[in-house]
């Protein structure tokens, strides 16, 4: 792998995120493409540094909390507090996860989240990764602000997964994504059932820039397809739509949008 050393170390930490349990130095040095030796050194002085660990039983590398800490603290320092209400309320509102997107270049990462659900079946999924375009209702949010073609180069760029990984009504050609996007369009928000995996649903609507004609983020609801069929989410649609503006609205006091 080129790169700078500070480059190395950061694709150190990000292998890092893909596995709690760690991993040990020979996939690190594999997956960065450099000598055990090199990834020794660099392991040995994140560790020191604190954001890194050893597990003394398996020997496996992991993340220490310290990396968390310095995100939780850059949230409570740039306008997570402003934000974190209105997930609140509508999590309260829908009795379901509702998750924010911002959008940062070609990326949506999905960084806030408040869960609705108190019984029952819960979707939670883990926050801070980027929100597949292809199949999930955020990702869809956000195209059908864009052009067609706009739309496919992101979808292009991303990549697509493995279709043996979606649900079973995700698109199977970019067709059937750009029809949806146009349905998407004509309602005001995005509405997967089923899509990115097997019994979740979920609806997504984009949260505009307040001065300009752009996306700057993506505000979704998620749940079980039980809870969530196709007419309930279009019931929560008003909900969600008025907490976007809401969202849009606040962005200019909040570093969280970009």
């Amino acid at each position: 792998m080129a790169g700078s050393q500070i480059e190395r170390a950061l694709r150190l930490l990000e292998s890092l995120t893909s596995d709690a349990r760690g991993l040990p130095m020979q996939s690190l040095a594999e997956q960065l493409d450099i000598p055990k030796s090199a990834t020794h050194r660099m392991l040995a002085e994140l560790i020191r540094l604190g954001y890194v660990r050893q597990d003394p039983q398996t020997s496996r590398y992991r993340l220490s909390t310290k990396l968390v800490a310095l995100g939780f603290r850059y949230l409570a320092s740039s306008g997570a507090d402003i934000v974190q209400p209105i997930l609140d309320r509508l999590a309260q509102e829908t009795g379901e996860l509702v998750r924010l997107g911002v959008i940062d270049g070609e990326r949506q990462t999905w960084i806030a989240k408040s869960q609705g659900a108190r019984s029952g079946l819960r979707y939670d999924p883990d926050m801070g990764r980027d929100a597949p375009l292809f199949y999930t209702a955020s990702g869809h949010a956000w195209l059908a602000s864009l052009s067609d073609s706009e739309a496919l180069a992101l979808v292009e760029q991303q990549g697509i997964a493995d279709p043996v990984a979606f649900g079973p009504n995700a698109p199977r050609s970019t067709d059937e994504l750009l029809a949806r996007l146009a349905l998407a369009r004509q309602q005001g928000y995005a509405w997967v059932v089923e899509s990115a995996s097997v019994g979740t649903s979920a609806i997504a609507a984009v949260v505009q820039h307040p001065q300009e004609a752009r996306a700057i983020g993506v505000l979704s609801v998620a749940g079980p397809s039980a809870r969530l069929p196709l007419e309930r989410m279009h019931a929560l649609a008003p909900l969600l739509l008025s907490a976007a503006q809401e969202l849009s609205a606040a962005s200019l006091a909040s570093e969280l949008f970009v």
